[in-house]
C-alpha cells in the first residue's frame, strides 16, 4: 500500500527545538508583548493580529543597524499603499556588513576546482575599494548598476558596493542570451555594468565579451563597464567601449564605506518576471522591507546562526540569489558555487557538502527529482554529517522526493520546501526549525504574512480545499513599484484585479489540517478539463514516479468546445512510448490522482522547454500548440525545444 501524504516524516529532538532563534525570539514575546504565546501557532496568529508589533520585534531582534522612526506602519488597510516604517532610515549593504571579523563570509567553488575564500574584514575592504571607485565615476542614489555576472564572490562585492551609495543593483546571469538582457536592463537604463570574461557550465568554457559588446551597443546609459577576468585571466576589451579590468576600476587605498542611509522604501534591487508572455516586469524592492522579509526567514524559519554556512544552488538571474546573499546580516558564511550541479556527476553537490561541511543546502526540487532518478544514494556514499536543513523550491516537491531524502540522503534533518516568489523576493510559505515534516507538505506559513485560499467568488476557503494562494494583508516586502510603471496600472493588474484589495499570487494550492501547504501548480497553468480544476503538479508527482520518465509538462488544448488534458513526456536514453507504457502511464494517474487527471493525448519529445531558473514554462507550450506567438524565448534556458512542440499530428487527433 503507498505511503499517505499525511505521514510523519521528520521532527526536531528537544535540543534542537530549544537551541533554535524562534524559540529564543517566541520567548522574548511572551515575555515583553503577550503571555499567550507558546507554540508557531501562537506565534503566527500574534504576527497576523498584532502586525505592527511584530514587525517592530522582528527589526529588534534582527538586530537592524540604523534608526526605525517612531511609526510602525500607516494605512495597514490599503493593500497596496501600505507604508512600513515611514520614518526610517538605513542603508541594505550596512546591514549585510555588520560583522568585519576574521570569520568566513564567502567560500566560492567552480565546477573546474577554483576556490576563494573571503573572511567578513577582507570582503569589507574589497566592497570599499569598489565603492570608492563607483562613487568617483559619479554613481548616485537611485542610479542603476547591473550585473552580467555568474555567482561570484565578485557579484556579491559589486552589489554590496553599488547599495552603499543608495544606487540600484540588477542582474542577470551570464546564460541569459543577448535579447533576454537587453529586454530588461535597457528598461531600467544602467551607468554601469559588471560581467565576467567568461563562464563555465558542464565541463565548457563560455565566452561573455562578445555578448557584452552586443548589449553596449544596444542599451546607451551603459557609461562603464567592469570586467572581472574570471576563468580567462587575460581578456581581450578591445570590443568594449570603456571598459576597464575590476582590479585596475577598484581604488585600493579605500579603507572605509560610506554608508548612505536613506528611507525604508528606497529602491535596493529590480528583478524580472520570466519574460514568456510579453516583456519582463520590472519588480522594484525596497531596501528596507527586502532586509527585514529574508533577515526573518533565515534567522526564524531556516535557523540560521554565525557558524552556518548555507548554501543555495542559484544564478544571478533568480531571486534566490538576492535570498541567499542577504544571509551576510546573520554573520554565516556563504558557500558559492558556479558551474552545473551535475558536473563531473550526479553526486558533484554531495561532495560540495562534505567539503565544506554546509549546515543548510538549497535547491530546486527539479534537482532532488533528478537526483532520484539518477538513482544515487548519498546516504550510502557521504558522510553528510554537517548537513541539518535542505531547502526545496522553484515547484512543488513531490511526496515521493520526500521520501527519497529521508531514505536515501538523510534521515535526521529539516526538510523544508518553501514557496513565495520574485514577485516578493521571500516566501508565504516556509519552512520551520521547531515543526515536523509531513510528507508532501510544506511545513508551515510565514510569519507576519496573512495566506488565506480564496475559491472564485472570493469566499474562504475551507481547510484542505483546493483555490487560490492569496495575501490579505499588507507586508513589508511588496514590491515598491515596477520600474517604468508610472501610474502603478501595470502593478494593480499583477496582483490586484483578481479580488479587490487582496494579492493574488497566481498559485494554485490548499491548507492542511497541519498548519501547513500544498501547491499544486501556476493558476494559469491549471487545467479545466469539463469545467473541474485540476493542478498540473497532481499529474507530474505520478507520471514522474515512473522509471522511464525522466520529466513531463502537462497543457490544456482547446478541443470540441472544451479542453483536453495533453501530456509531454521526455523519456530514459532509448525508451519508446510504447502503447503498454501509456496504458500504465493512464493508470498510475487515474488510480493515484482522479480520471479527470488522466490525458487524452501523450506523447513523447525529446526536450522540455524550462526558464533560465529551472521552471518548466506550461503557458508557453500551450502558446506553441494553438499556433500563438511566444515572447521573450530569451528568457529561456534551451529555447529550441520549443520547435518540439509545433505542428505534431497527435494534436489534431
Amino acid at each position: 500500500m503507498g505511503k499517505k501524504n499525511t505521514e510523519l516524516l521528520w521532527q526536531p529532538d528537544a535540543q534542537r527545538a530549544r537551541q533554535a532563534n524562534i524559540n529564543r525570539f517566541l520567548q522574548l514575546i511572551r515575555l515583553e508583548r503577550d503571555p499567550g504565546i507558546f507554540n508557531y501557532a501562537d506565534l503566527y496568529r500574534f504576527s497576523i493580529d498584532s502586525p505592527k508589533a511584530f514587525w517592530r520585534a522582528m527589526w529588534e531582534f534582527g538586530g537592524i543597524i540604523g534608526t526605525a522612526g517612531a511609526r510602525t506602519a500607516e494605512d495597514l488597510q490599503l493593500m497596496p499603499g501600505a507604508k512600513w516604517f515611514p520614518d526610517a532610515q538605513l542603508n541594505f549593504a550596512e546591514n549585510l556588513l555588520r560583522y568585519r571579523d576574521e570569520r568566513d563570509a564567502l567560500v566560492f567553488r567552480s565546477e573546474t576546482g577554483i576556490s576563494t575564500t573571503l573572511s567578513y574584514r577582507q570582503l569589507y575592504l574589497k566592497v570599499a575599494s569598489v565603492a570608492a571607485a563607483l562613487r568617483s565615476l559619479g554613481v548616485e542614489p537611485g542610479d542603476r548598476v547591473a550585473g552580467y555576472m555568474p555567482n561570484l564572490p565578485e557579484t556579491v562585492i559589486a552589489m554590496l558596493a553599488t547599495t552603499s551609495i543608495g544606487a540600484i543593483w540588477s542582474s542577470c546571469s551570464p546564460d541569459f542570451g543577448t535579447n533576454g538582457v537587453v529586454d530588461r536592463l535597457d528598461q531600467i537604463k544602467p551607468k554601469v555594468l559588471f560581467c565576467a570574461a567568461a563562464y563555465t557550465y558542464n565541463g565548457k568554457q563560455h565566452d561573455c565579451l562578445q555578448r557584452v559588446a552586443e548589449i553596449q551597443q544596444r542599451i546607451g546609459s551603459i557609461e562603464k563597464i567592469i570586467v572581472t577576468p574570471y576563468v580567462d585571466a587575460d581578456p581581450d576589451l578591445s570590443s568594449l567601449e570603456n571598459a576597464e579590468l575590476l582590479d585596475s576600476f577598484s581604488d585600493n587605498n579605500a579603507t572605509e564605506i560610506e554608508f548612505t542611509r536613506l528611507p525604508f522604501d528606497h529602491p535596493v534591487y529590480i528583478l524580472y518576471s520570466s519574460g514568456t508572455t510579453g516583456m519582463p516586469k520590472c519588480i522594484t524592492h525596497g531596501a528596507g522591507g527586502t532586509l527585514l522579509q529574508i533577515l526573518k526567514e533565515h534567522l526564524l524559519h531556516v535557523d540560521v546562526k554565525r557558524d552556518d554556512r548555507l548554501f543555495y544552488f542559484t544564478t544571478c538571474g533568480w531571486m534566490m540569489w538576492n535570498w541567499l546573499v542577504n544571509g551576510l546580516a546573520t554573520g554565516a558564511t556563504l558557500v558559492l558555487f558556479e558551474g552545473s550541479p551535475f558536473h563531473p556527476g550526479p553526486e558533484a553537490m554531495f561532495d560540495l557538502v562534505d567539503e565544506l561541511e554546509i549546515t543548510i543546502f538549497g535547491t530546486g526540487a527539479k534537482a532532488i527529482s533528478a537526483w532520484q532518478k539518477a538513482g544515487i544514494k548519498p546516504i550510502k556514499t557521504h558522510s553528510l554529517a554537517s548537513l541539518k536543513t535542505i531547502l526545496s523550491t522553484g515547484s512543488p516537491l513531490a511526496p515521493d522526493s520526500f521520501d527519497y531524502v529521508y531514505e536515501d540522503i538523510k534521515q535526521d534533518l529539516c526538510l523544508s520546501s518553501i514557496a513565495g516568489g520574485t514577485d516578493i523576493v521571500s516566501c508565504f510559505a516556509a519552512g520551520c526549525p521547531v515543526l515536523p515534516v509531513y510528507r508532501g507538505e510544506i511545513q508551515c506559513l510565514g510569519l507576519g504574512m496573512a495566506v488565506e485560499i480564496l475559491r472564485d467568488d472570493g469566499s474562504k476557503a475551507a481547510v484542505n480545499e483546493t483555490g487560490e494562494l492569496c495575501c490579505v494583508q499588507s507586508f513589508p516586502s511588496m514590491p515598491v513599484c515596477f520600474w517604468g510603471d508610472d501610474d502603478g496600472s501595470k502593478y494593480h493588474a499583477a496582483y490586484f484585479e483578481q479580488y479587490p484589495d487582496v494579492w493574488a499570487h497566481g498559485d494554485f494550492a490548499r491548507l492542511t489540517e497541519h498548519g501547513g501547504m500544498v501547491i499544486f501548480g501556476r493558476s494559469d497553468a491549471t487545467l479545466n478539463p469539463g469545467g473541474v480544476r485540476i493542478g498540473t503538479s497532481e499529474i507530474y508527482r505520478q507520471v514522474e514516479s515512473l522509471d522511464e520518465v525522466l520529466e513531463s509538462i502537462c497543457v490544456g488544448q482547446d478541443w470540441d468546445d472544451d479542453v483536453r488534458v495533453v501530456l509531454f513526456v521526455r523519456l530514459r536514453d532509448g525508451i519508446s512510448l510504447t502503447d503498454e507504457l501509456q496504458t500504465r502511464i493512464r493508470k498510475t494517474i487515474r488510480q493515484n490522482a482522479t480520471p479527470r487527471h488522466v490525458p487524452a493525448r501523450i506523447v513523447q519529445v525529446a526536450d522540455i522547454p524550462r526558464t533560465i531558473s529551472g521552471k518548466i514554462v506550461e503557458l508557453a507550450v500551450r502558446n506553441i500548440i494553438h499556433g500563438r506567438p511566444v515572447k521573450n524565448v530569451d528568457a529561456l534556458a534551451n529555447p529550441d525545444a520549443l520547435e518540439l512542440f509545433k505542428d505534431l499530428e497527435e494534436l489534431q487527433q
